[in-house]
């Protein structure tokens, strides 16, 4: 941290770091708003689980007066809903977009904000994601996962902490071939049945949410088409899959297994008592479950298909909408998808990337006046609070930056992506399938002590 400080008094033949920074606000002061902006949805993410806890209170209170008080009652429930959606962490940085973009207008004009903010992009992450994630939702992709999983978990006796290994390792991993998004879908999915359904203690239960978006984050980078920090980085540095795994994938195969073991030793008492629980609940496999093949390999095209289709919206779009036409005619062997969980996400990624990418004028001067160890340790940090794919592409942009610069970053964005929801993109999918589990949502302080072991694991076994 002591690097940052000295890097804005000084910089290597350039401008200071904090010179550099008056002058970029001298020449559009509007980049102090887009940032302060930027710092309120931060802070909004983490005053969230406040405010749905005091809707849920107030919802509550509304629903106990008496009939005849309906005018009072109503606007309790109208106050609480307004806390409840100013608490849904996932609509957060969509709703800052829209003060800024009025600000915008009053300043450059209706063309000019759109121009400015970049409106018109094609949103094609956040659109992959609302796909990738309906479609890794349904029943034959989760029944077919889970009967590969539980091959693994057979090994352990289909125990509580054979499924729980089995998902925040192998599940985790998946995401260099299924993608990161859906690995996330599939590993939460199966983890609230696993898992969570038994009703494991607050200590587990953040422990495992934030290993299990450490594990994420980094098990995307075994191949380069998986994960959105090394995709948009590979491109420009001309990294492959071999480059990626002899780097990279390895290393966090290994974090992987490491971070997990160490909570596996860690927890292994209230394992044993959810195992216990387990027991005294197991039925047998409802006949429902089953589902014919041919509408499994179906899935997994249209899953493909996706995937293939990622930087290609209109075939993305596409792809969804024939599968959920699919899902209608097949709709005896089916189950409701998440959808609604999609969408919300995609909003969420969609309104970060308007405002974290008008913070390029302040992220990249800072990567490029540091040396290796510092840009291992700016990277991590400013990945905890913006999107790592954002910090690696911002990265991608800085001339001249050596190999071991660049491994320096990525080491950064990928190891420290599950310390908050916002650090990498899955991570709001993995909120809003598990936020269930956790009274009055997931605590953002709770999860980055759950991700602190495992982030600090991948950290010291992905520096280059």
């Amino acid at each position: 941290m002591i690097a940052w400080f000295t890097v804005l008094a000084s910089g290597a033949g350039t401008l200071p770091l904090a010179e550099c920074l008056r002058k970029a606000v001298r020449e559009d002061p509007l980049r102090l708003v887009e940032a302060g902006i930027f710092l309120l949805a931060i802070v909004h993410t983490f005053l969230a689980p406040t405010l749905h806890r005091l809707g849920s209170r107030r919802l509550a209170r509304a629903d106990a007066l008496e009939p005849g008080r309906s005018s009072q009652a109503a606007t309790q429930q109208v106050a609480a809903e307004l806390l409840l959606l100013l608490g849904e962490v996932e609509v957060v940085f969509g709703l800052w977009v829209i003060p800024l973009f009025w600000i915008l207008v009053g300043v450059q004009g209706w063309s000019g904000a759109i121009e400015r903010l970049g409106l018109g992009r094609d949103f094609a992450e956040a659109i992959f994601v609302v796909a990738v994630m309906t479609v890794a939702s349904s029943r034959p992709i989760l029944l077919f996962l889970e009967s590969l999983l539980r091959r693994v978990a057979a090994i352990g006796r289909d125990s509580v902490s054979a499924w729980w290994f089995s998902l925040l390792t192998l599940g985790a991993l998946a995401g260099s071939l299924v993608t990161e998004p859906g690995a996330m879908t599939v590993s939460a999915l199966l983890l609230g049945k696993h898992f969570f359904a038994l009703g494991p203690r607050p200590a587990l239960s953040y422990a495992t949410i934030g290993l299990l978006f450490v594990n994420v984050s980094i098990g995307g980078s075994l191949t380069h088409f998986a994960a959105p920090p090394v995709v948009l980085a590979a491109r420009a540095w001309g990294w492959g899959s071999g480059y990626l795994f002899v780097h990279f994938g390895w290393k966090a195969a290994v974090a992987t297994v490491l971070g997990s073991l160490a909570c596996l030793v860690a927890f292994r008492k209230e394992l044993a008592r959810l195992e216990g629980l387990r027991r005294g609940r197991q039925t047998e496999e409802a006949a429902g479950e089953r589902v014919p093949p041919w509408i499994t390999g179906a899935h997994l095209l249209f899953l493909a298909w996706i995937v293939a289709t990622a930087a290609i919206p209109a075939l993305c779009v596409g792809g969804l909408l024939l599968f959920l036409g699919f899902l209608r005619v097949t709709s005896p062997f089916q189950d409701e998808v998440s959808l609604r969980q999609a969408v919300l996400v995609g909003f969420f990624l969609a309104g970060l990337e308007l405002l974290g990418s008008r913070q390029s004028w302040w992220i990249g001067p800072l990567l490029e006046r540091l040396d290796e160890p510092d840009l291992l340790l700016s990277s991590s940090v400013i990945t905890a609070f913006n999107d790592n794919a954002l910090v690696t592409y911002l990265a991608s942009l800085v001339p001249d930056l050596g190999e071991s610069s660049k491994q320096a970053v990525m080491a950064g964005a990928i190891a420290c992506g599950g310390l908050t929801v916002i650090a990498n993109a899955p991570n709001p999918a993995g909120q809003a399938l598990l936020s269930r589990y956790f009274p009055n949502g997931i605590s953002p302080l709770g999860l980055a002590a759950g991700a602190l072991l495992p982030t600090a694991i991948a950290l010291l076994l992905l520096r280059p």
